[in-house]
């Protein structure tokens, strides 16, 4: 880029940063800081390196501008909640402005992104082409459906189904569009398999036309047994599912026990063979792909942390470094929350031998030492030994604090909340059982208050402590609920809402087991580790499900309602439409199970995946629309399903082994080896076992010059570990 070349032409004669002009030196610093951001966060947007262009580029990624544009993301699709067929109705004129504002503030997003992108990048970029292409296919639709509303005209709102790709095609939602590359990428491999498969059924479905269709056989039903080869082939596919098992055989079976073998040959060869070849074909291309990925952001990164390298250096020597205020500069500019104490820290791993600046090697990795998270320990006194030390510090109280600490501690309450648990199991009407409870509680209540006497409580309720944050949580809650439980009930009121909260608040308590199993810990860590990019495919689940979901609604909206069955309308027993009388979908009383408004929509969509009975469900909307309508039910098992399911199985599988087989990488290592070297370092046993509760104080510290005893003085009780990835 022009601007890369100019700074770092200039940088070979130039005496020293600190006789820099300030403007220069800020332009330098902030077109650093960018490359170093994108590298940090592996964003890979080209940019204009004017200094205009660079203050925007800062700005497009300030976390307020990205909060803005999901607000208006979110607000966008939740008007569908508003529209017709709506959840909450809302007038056509307040949702239209609504969407008007939205698509205004995507516009201005996009004009923002255009302004510190080069021009013929900006409009060789697929997405930002499908923002605009859709943002005027919405205002023409908008047009359109609102003069047919003007003259009592019901039109069809098709661009909703739209929405979804502001959410993919922003650069915020980077992981998302990289999940949707996974599945295009995917697709020629799952194709051939998928036709394979096809082929298959189509085979085993002329077997069945002969074998069955002229034998006269009749379903329960009453309906004739497979003598339409469209029926069969749907019924086959339904069959893979495992949905209509084993009532699909029971004609042909009740015939001759024979014609078994045919249906079991079919489940081996379509069910278990083709459905675990599709994994396997899902799994090896993730994989593949995700390496290519991994290896294109390395590079990547190795590319943005080398341009702002070449920004900042100087000439010391034979070698060009980069000076020591600058980096701090530089630092403070790319992550201003960081701590001074972290900053000394990082300071101290890159500039080894403190000569005042840091060399290539060193700073290359800058962006992944900003990734790695450092916990802060601030080793206090507890507010007891401070305010009565004599009692604190007593030989009662110690014993008192060493027993807390014991591991028979808490082997004794683990006893307790399993005897909790059968006792939640008996029947609450008996006294017995109820005083039981107040005992329980009155256990855990003491429990957390002998920890919090033992342990700091700042330190106990720190910010990661999400555990005991957890476990105090659900006694405050449960005690509360209780009390008001007892009060009600001694006035002679039974609230079932409140009774309800009370027993769910009971079993809450017992997933306090969880902390107690190590085994147990590192599985729900290992969840919560991968949560947010577990959020990435529910992000992808979210775009496919509100997209058939606004499809489902303009074609089946009005097909079917729900009536009270003790309203005494002969509609209700047929969803209110004769189309459906003596349907297995009336009979099984599904008339809830509708696309009459975003919500029903949505909950239709989960239980189709869940696909248990889905061909009821798609029989009743085939009876009341159109035969074709099973297509659009067959359509999102396949994407769904097959495809969708398969990817998030593929990428549990792989988080999973990752996480089992975690080993420290190499930044890790060495940010380890600078805190136990400074003698500032906390083991994480000691963290587990009690000995100290990191916290993330407030206060800061800095480093001395000097070395040995002088670094813990100077700390004032500050210390450092890398935070954990395989414990809580």
């Amino acid at each position: 880029m022009p601007g890369n070349s100019r700074a770092a032409g200039t940088h070979h004669s130039r005496p020293s940063s600190s006789e820099e002009p300030p403007d220069l030196e800020d332009q330098e610093l902030l077109l650093a800081a960018a490359y170093v951001s994108d590298a940090q966060y592996n964003r890979n947007v080209p940019f204009e390196t004017s200094p205009q262009a660079i203050r925007l580029y800062h700005f497009y990624n300030h976390w307020t501008m990205r909060a803005a544009t999901y607000f208006f993301i979110w607000v966008n699709l939740a008007l569908a909640l508003f529209e017709e067929p709506a959840v909450f109705p809302l007038p056509f004129l307040v949702t239209s402005i609504a969407e008007v504002l939205c698509l205004t503030a995507f516009f201005g997003r996009l004009v923002h992104f255009a302004k510190v992108t080069p021009q013929k990048v900006f409009w060789k970029d697929t997405k930002n082409i499908c923002v605009m292409v859709t943002i005027v296919l919405t205002l023409i639709d908008l047009v359109i459906y609102g003069s047919l509303e003007a003259v009592n005209i019901r039109g069809v709102r098709w661009s909703r189904a739209l929405r979804p790709v502001f959410l993919i095609n922003f650069p915020e939602s980077r992981q998302i569009r990289r999940t949707f590359r996974s599945i295009r990428n995917t697709l020629p491999d799952i194709l051939y398999v998928f036709l394979l498969f096809l082929f298959s059924m189509m085979i085993f479905s002329l077997m069945a036309l002969k074998l069955f269709g002229d034998r006269d056989l009749r379903t329960v039903e009453g309906s004739p047994y497979f003598t339409n080869i469209l029926d069969i082939a749907f019924e086959l596919y339904v069959l893979v599912t495992t949905a209509n098992s084993p009532d699909v055989m029971m004609p042909a079976y009740e015939l001759n026990w024979w014609y078994s073998l045919y249906f079991i040959t079919y489940i081996i060869i379509n069910t278990y063979i083709f459905m675990s070849v599709f994994l396997a074909v899902i799994y090896n291309n993730y994989r593949k792909h995700l390496k290519n990925e991994i290896h294109t952001l390395a590079y990547l990164k190795h590319h943005k942390m080398t341009e702002a390298f070449n920004i900042l250096k100087v000439k010391v020597g034979t070698e060009f470094v980069v000076k020591e205020a600058r980096w701090r500069r530089l630092v403070k500019v790319v992550a201003p929350d960081v701590s001074s104490s972290h900053l000394e820290l990082l300071l101290r791993i890159s500039d080894e031998g403190q000569k005042g600046h840091v060399d290539k090697v060193n700073f290359l990795r800058l962006a992944d030492l900003l990734n790695i998270r450092v916990v802060a320990i601030n080793i206090k006194k507890h507010p007891l030994e401070t305010w009565m030390p004599r009692v604190y510090q007593s030989s009662t109280s110690l014993l008192v604090q060493k027993m807390v600490q014991h591991r028979i501690f808490v082997w004794v309450y683990d006893v307790i909340i399993l005897i909790n648990a059968i006792f939640i199991a008996l029947d609450e009407k008996d006294s017995l059982i109820s005083y039981a409870e107040w005992l329980f509680l009155s256990l855990y209540i003491i429990e957390i208050l002998l920890k919090l006497y033992t342990y700091e409580p700042s330190a106990y309720f720190g910010r990661k402590q999400f555990w005991n944050w957890f476990d105090t949580l659900i006694i405050i809650a449960a005690l509360l609920a209780t009390v008001a439980n007892t009060t009600i009930q001694a006035r002679k009121y039974n609230s079932q809402q409140v009774l309800d909260i009370v027993l769910i608040l009971r079993i809450l308590r017992l997933l306090r087991v969880i902390v107690s199993i190590q085994r147990f810990r590192v599985i729900v860590t290992t969840l919560i580790n991968i949560g947010p990019t577990m959020l990435t495919f529910g992000g992808l689940v979210l775009v496919v499900y509100y997209a058939f979901a606004i499809i489902g609604m303009e074609v089946f909206h009005g097909k079917i309602h729900f009536l009270d069955p003790g309203s005494g309308s002969p509609d209700a027993l047929v969803c209110g439409n004769p189309a459906l009388k003596d349907s297995a979908f009336a009979q099984g009383r599904y008339c809830k199970n509708n696309f009459n408004d975003l919500a029903s929509s949505l909950i239709l969509l989960t239980e189709l995946t869940v696909v248990n009975q889905w061909h009821i469900l798609a029989d009743g909307f085939a009876l009341v629309t159109h035969q074709a309508a099973k297509l659009y039910f067959i359509g999102f098992h396949v994407v769904v399903v097959i495809l969708i399911v398969n990817i998030f199985i593929a990428f549990i599988l792989e988080a999973f082994f990752v996480a089992y087989s975690l080993e420290k990488s190499e930044v890790e290592t060495a940010i380890e080896k600078k805190i136990q070297e400074l003698g500032v370092g906390v083991q994480e046993e000691e963290v587990q076992n009690g000995g100290l509760i990191d916290n993330m104080d407030a206060k800061d510290s800095g480093f001395s010059a000097d070395e040995g005893d002088n670094k813990k003085k100077d700390l004032k009780g500050l210390y450092f570990r890398i935070a954990s990835k395989t414990g809580i």
